[in-house]
């Protein structure tokens, strides 16, 4: 999809530099990327303590081959 943006061309040449991309939209996909990534792993962490265990389960006995 062609989009236009008003982008800070220092930071757009750091993340092209840094992120070892060849081009400017490679480096601002791969930081669309990461940032939904890390948005989801920041979902899981939000559920710590939220969530109830049952201690009976075991995931060795699961992963066993019958």
């Amino acid at each position: 999809m062609a989009t236009n943006l008003s982008l800070d061309p220092k930071l757009i040449e750091q993340a092209v530099k840094i992120g070892g991309e060849r081009t400017k939209k490679a480096a601002v996909t791969r930081a669309l990327e990461e940032y939904v990534a890390r948005r989801k792993q920041k979902r899981v962490v939000e559920l710590m303590g939220k969530l109830e265990w049952d201690n009976s389960y075991d995931y060795k006995i699961e992963r066993s081959r019958r």
